[in-house]
């Protein structure tokens, strides 16, 4: 196999600048219920996300989807699941991480520290600090499927509106 030559202008369309990511407040069905309020940014590929407007920084997700989210203390994502592993990192601040049928597991994760997540595991997330900060998540898979979420969410989401 040949060594492959790109040119900087091929790899400028694979940078993704902080400054020039566009978030959703809407990612996902849940952001809704109060509590679940955050940012995503799409970085690598799509995703999982169910707000259609929000395109990826770079779209080449080959294997794998890397997502940034922001969120206030004591916001994060309700209970979901994946058909694929989820790697959560924080990049600052102190994460909550939730697992189990009704989020009864839960762990504290600090900048740098990392968890993977097995596929069909119901899981969440919150800030656990006190100010704004940022997770690194990372989904398995070019196509990582749909989010599947726990049935007392969709409940609470539908109420919400």
């Amino acid at each position: 196999m040949g060594n492959l030559q790109v040119s900087k202008e091929e790899m400028l369309k694979r940078v993704a600048r902080f400054k020039r990511l566009t978030p959703s407040e809407h990612a996902f069905v849940d952001s809704k219920i109060p509590g679940h309020e955050r940012l995503l940014y799409n970085v690598i590929g799509s995703g999982v996300t169910e707000d259609a407007s929000l395109a990826p920084a770079i779209s080449d997700a080959r294997d794998f989807n890397l997502t940034y989210i922001k969120a206030a203390p004591g916001k994060g994502a309700a209970l979901h699941s994946h058909t694929t592993i989820e790697v959560f990192t924080p990049l600052s601040g102190r994460w909550a991480i939730i697992w189990g049928d009704s989020g009864e597991n839960e762990l504290i994760l600090k900048p740098w520290d990392t968890i993977s997540v097995p596929p069909g595991v119901m899981r969440g997330f919150r800030n656990a600090g006190d100010e704004d900060a940022y997770l690194m998540a990372i989904l398995g898979g070019t196509d990582p499927g749909r989010v599947t979420w726990q049935p007392q969410v969709l409940e609470q989401a539908q109420q919400a509106g």
